[in-house]
This record gives C-alpha cells, sequence and structure tokens, in this order.
C-alpha cells in the first residue's frame, strides 16, 4: 500500500520529484519555528514577573513573610 504512488524505493529519486509535502519550505519553517519558540520565553518570562508582582502586592515581599513567620 502506498500513498505516494511509489511502489518501490530502488528507483532514483531524482526523476520521481517530491516525495513528501511542502518540499523547500525548511527554511522558513525553520525561521518560524525559532520566532515561535523565542516569542514564548519571551511571553512566559512577562507572564512570571506579573505574576510574582501580583502574588508582592498580595502578600507582601519575602520580609513581611518572614517577620509574619515569626510572631505566630
Amino acid at each position: 500500500m502506498s500513498t505516494t504512488g511509489i511502489t518501490t524505493w530502488a528507483v532514483d529519486l531524482a526523476e520521481v520529484g517530491p516525495i513528501y509535502p511542502f518540499q523547500g519550505t525548511e527554511g522558513l519553517l525553520w525561521i518560524v519555528g525559532l520566532l515561535v519558540w523565542f516569542g514564548w520565553h519571551v511571553w512566559s518570562i512577562r507572564w512570571e514577573k506579573e505574576y510574582q508582582r501580583d502574588k508582592i502586592a498580595r502578600y507582601g515581599d519575602h520580609e513581611t513573610l518572614r517577620r509574619s513567620l515569626d510572631i505566630h
């Protein structure tokens, strides 16, 4: 059973032509993947900083928490 129309691999692939979809876009897809990966890291760092600022605003900083634990 073949989904590409190739019944044997004992042929010259240069004569067969493309054997997988989107051939020739590997470089572009690599760049897009790199940009998405980098963008995700930037977003993650910004979100975590904002999350930590909200926690500090709600519960206080490290010193406030330490004093609270020392009192009890």
